[in-house]
């Protein structure tokens, strides 16, 4: 039972060759070209529209060095949630569900958020390893627990959008398991599960495009600080 919940987090396979490639790639065909065209068709307008809303929310706190990231964590926002959205659909794979792949993610830009501030400024990225008035009996406590924080965050990052996802996607495969087996025996009952997994479909949704911000979020708020 616990095997056949947790198989569907497994990378699949065609032929032997993993499909996650597939998988990646995939959101990108959905996504709608610029257009050189004075009027734009409402799908361009509403990508064009989010992705304004979002490069505001996200870039107007920085500075202007901060700006240069502007494509690389856009282009990472519609990725996220792209996958995220396509592996709610029947016969899909998410692979925002793997630790590895979201390690994979958080870890470089996690890495280049800090070398760029010791880049920048060596002395400001230190400073935030001992906040100012320190009793000097807690300086080295206090070095440590900063230190193991901030080596935490990309883990902090990949654990927490793979935990998210995968809570929804069991939650999903429960309930939908429930209301399968109660059509044969308690209508009533495989009625309310029903409503039940329509209401979890919808909140899954909103946890995949919550998270793949939050996600964003956390990263812009790391590289603001190093900026």
């Amino acid at each position: 039972m616990t095997m056949n919940l947790f198989n569907q987090f497994l990378s699949p396979l065609f032929l032997g060759v993993p499909l996650l490639a597939i998988a990646l790639i995939t959101p990108w065909i959905f996504f709608p070209e610029p257009s050189t065209r004075w009027l734009n068709n409402r799908l361009l307008l509403t990508q064009n529209w989010l992705m304004s809303v979002f490069m505001l929310q996200t870039f107007q706190p920085m500075n202007i060095k901060g700006h240069t990231w502007a494509f690389l964590l856009t282009a990472l926002f519609m990725l996220l949630i792209s996958l995220n959205l396509l592996g709610l659909l029947p016969y899909t794979f998410t692979p925002t569900t793997q630790l590895s792949l979201n390690m994979a993610f958080a870890l470089p830009l996690w890495l280049a958020t800090v070398i760029t501030g010791f880049r920048n400024s060596s002395t400001h990225v230190l400073a935030h390893l001992l906040p100012e008035g320190t009793p000097t009996l807690l300086i080295p406590i206090l070095v440590i627990i900063e230190t193991i924080s901030l080596f935490i965050r990309p883990l902090a990052l990949g654990v927490r959008l793979t935990a998210n996802l995968t809570a929804g996607h069991l939650l999903i495969q429960l309930v939908s398991m429930a209301t399968f087996f109660l059509t044969s025996f308690f209508l009533p009952a495989a009625f309310l599960t029903l409503t039940l997994l329509f209401f979890l479909t919808i909140l899954e949704i909103a946890v995949a495009v919550i998270q793949a911000y939050v996600f964003i979020l956390l990263l812009s708020l790391y590289l603001q600080e190093n900026i």
